[in-house]
């Protein structure tokens, strides 16, 4: 039950901020179809009868952290302090608040579930059923960007030490071991002059630069067979030079999506000028989706994985889509002027 305290922190707040309209612009509890795979002993293990939070609130508070880039112990003496992020993920004020270990908990049951991407995909039908995002759209774009890695690359081989009493009978042996990087899916890619040790995102967004899917993997993979995972449903669908192929053209004709990839320059003979013109005008439309990469790594600080492995990294890009995606409708809702202010 709210408490009259929690009552007066919502009162305070009132209607203005973005976390106020989103939590009234997003119906909530249609997550609970999914969210109900997880169970309170997943991120309540025995501990003496503690209470078990609601599992809307802590889906709010795990997007919370994403969306302000924190780590769960910042995420968690954010909600002991914070009344905006009290009153928008429901906790009760003179309440119990998850610690660090509960909320990275959750998280874990989200990725190892696989309900993120189902997640994402309820947030776009609400935003589209809002009008707020389109359901088909015209042009659908295709990048990807690279993020590094949270840990430092420390593939190296140094020279094991002999114990005492092997000396003798091994001296003449070398011994050595291979010094891994804690990050066993990071990888190495030279992107012009400079090298990157991470891994390499990418996203599919609308002609307004929401985000429809998303893909991770490590950053020395090739791009050019990603893309038949990658198509959603749209009349036309556009790609860089890295996807051009015989195959991404034949999946999108299959599929009869007009194609807007980008053509590479023939090996031995130059482009022709039809080619060189296609891809200039297909290089004007793909801002949208630069915007959108811009957006995450700007606003959400997504430069830098905080976790390890490529299916947490990937998980960690799908929580900030979606926290993209809510960013980008409540600022819609924003800009249209309430009834009686609109001019004619």
């Amino acid at each position: 039950m709210t408490s009259f305290a929690s009552l007066a922190v919502d009162h305070r707040l009132g209607d203005h901020s973005k976390l106020s309209k989103l939590a009234k612009l997003i119906d909530w509890d249609r997550f609970n179809k999914y969210l109900s795979k997880i169970h309170k002993s997943d991120i309540n293990p025995a501990n003496g009868g503690r209470e078990s939070y609601d599992k809307i609130s802590m889906l709010k508070l795990i997007l919370l952290g994403q969306w302000n880039s924190m780590s769960d112990p910042e995420l968690e003496y954010a909600i002991r302090i914070r009344l905006d992020f009290i009153s928008f993920c429901g906790f009760d004020i003179n309440g119990d608040i998850p610690d660090h270990s509960t909320i990275c908990r959750f998280r874990n049951k989200l990725i190892e579930k696989g309900l993120l991407e189902r997640l994402l995909g309820e947030v776009n039908d609400q935003l589209v059923g809002l009008g707020l995002k389109v359901e088909k759209t015209n042009l659908a774009i295709l990048d990807a960007t690279i993020i590094e890695s949270n840990s430092r690359p420390k593939n190296k081989i140094l020279e094991e030490e002999i114990p005492e009493d092997r000396k003798e009978d091994e001296s003449n042996i070398n011994h050595f071991k291979e010094i891994k990087s804690s990050d066993p899916d990071a990888t190495w890619l030279k992107k012009g002059s400079k090298s990157h040790f991470g891994y390499k995102s990418f996203a599919t967004t609308d002609e307004e630069g929401f985000i429809d899917k998303t893909m991770t993997v490590p950053a020395n993979e090739s791009e050019i067979n990603k893309l038949e995972d990658m198509i959603i449903d749209a009349d036309k669908f556009s790609g860089d030079k890295g996807y051009d192929s015989k195959g991404n053209r034949e999946a999108l004709r299959n599929k009869r999506i007009k194609t807007r990839i980008m053509y590479r320059k023939p090996k031995n003979k130059p482009m022709t000028i039809w080619q060189k013109r296609f891809n200039k005008a297909v290089s004007k439309k793909r801002f949208r989706v630069e915007q959108t990469f811009g957006t995450l790594k700007r606003k959400f600080k997504f430069t830098k994985a905080s976790y390890f492995t490529t299916k947490k990294v990937q998980a960690q890009f799908t929580m900030k889509a979606i926290c993209l995606n809510l960013l980008k409708a409540v600022n819609k809702v924003t800009l249209i002027p309430p009834p009686g202010l609109q001019t004619g």
